[in-house]
């Protein structure tokens, strides 16, 4: 029969994990030594447009599965993008406000890990609820997990700075008299609109990027006992060896994210997670 345990129970089985998290960290940055070959570097299969049908009405059908704990986890991913247009809006950062919030999509591979792991065990018929999502931090990669996401930071703060560095180059260093005057500037100048084609298009290879280095490595790495590089040069290899997939992936992505940040960032709650769980399914179909 299945037990409730209390919040010291609970709370001292974390800090266990995160002490085999901690002794895990160094070998995700050395190196897993002595690693099988077949683990460092897996093989990828070849998929075709409608698997990706496939796998995000897998990802609805473990949405539905765990509907309440996921929107408990998922719930702050609208409440900071509300705090990052609050911050934009209060500390005279309105050029960086879209920088910000298309920035934090970047981010969602890293934001998407407890939906992994709480796919993958209820793959494995194991409890999913929103506190077993925290058992990433036991997997024998959370330290390359953890290495992978700080990448990922950087790349965002990389974004972030390429972004100011296109409003300085178009509408100039002074920051708006107001939000009315910021999108007249935008929409009805020339370098509004230059602003614009240079931010997109600077944008989406940064979109590019993450897609490519994270599209399944995330998963792979609370899979698989594997370090990073074996990780990002999965995906680079999923990615290569399905071309039009995996830009279709983006694509839904892209719209999913847009879609869920309508209205006020409320769509994230339901996007977030079915994209989560959508991607573990997808990493099933690709990796061998």
């Amino acid at each position: 029969m299945a037990t409730i345990r209390n919040p010291i129970e609970w709370g001292a089985d974390q800090l266990h994990d995160a002490g085999v998290a901690l002794k895990h960290a160094g070998e995700a940055v050395q190196g897993e030594q002595g690693q099988d070959d077949t683990l460092a570097h897996p093989q990828v299969r070849r998929i075709e447009i409608a698997d990706l049908k496939a796998v995000l009405a897998k990802g609805v059908e473990d949405f539905g599965a765990n509907r309440t704990d996921v929107v408990f986890l998922v719930l702050i991913y609208p409440v900071i993008g509300l705090l990052l247009a609050r911050a934009a809006f209060n500390f005279e950062l309105l050029p960086m406000l879209f920088p910000l919030l298309s920035g934090f999509a970047l981010l969602g591979p890293v934001a998407a890990i407890g939906l992994y792991e709480m796919s993958r065990r209820r793959e494995q018929n194991l409890p999913a609820s929103w506190g077993s999502a925290f058992g990433v931090i036991a997997s024998p990669s959370f330290g390359a997990v953890v290495t992978l996401g700080l990448v990922l930071v950087g790349i965002f703060f990389l974004w972030l700075a390429a972004a100011q560095g296109i409003f300085y180059l178009t509408l100039g260093p002074e920051a708006p008299a107001s939000f009315a005057a910021f999108l007249g500037d935008v929409f009805t100048t020339s370098a509004g609109w230059a602003m614009i084609v240079l931010g997109v298009g600077i944008g989406f290879l940064f979109a590019v990027l993450v897609l490519a280095i994270s599209v399944v490595s995330f998963p792979l790495l609370l899979d698989r006992k594997v370090g990073v590089a074996a990780a990002i040069g999965t995906s680079l290899r999923a990615v290569r060896a399905n071309p039009v997939p995996m830009a279709a992936w983006g694509l839904i992505v892209a719209g999913g994210l847009v879609l869920g940040s309508l209205p006020a960032l409320i769509g994230l709650i339901v996007v977030m997670p079915v994209l989560g769980h959508a991607t573990w399914h997808l990493y099933r179909r690709v990796v061998a």
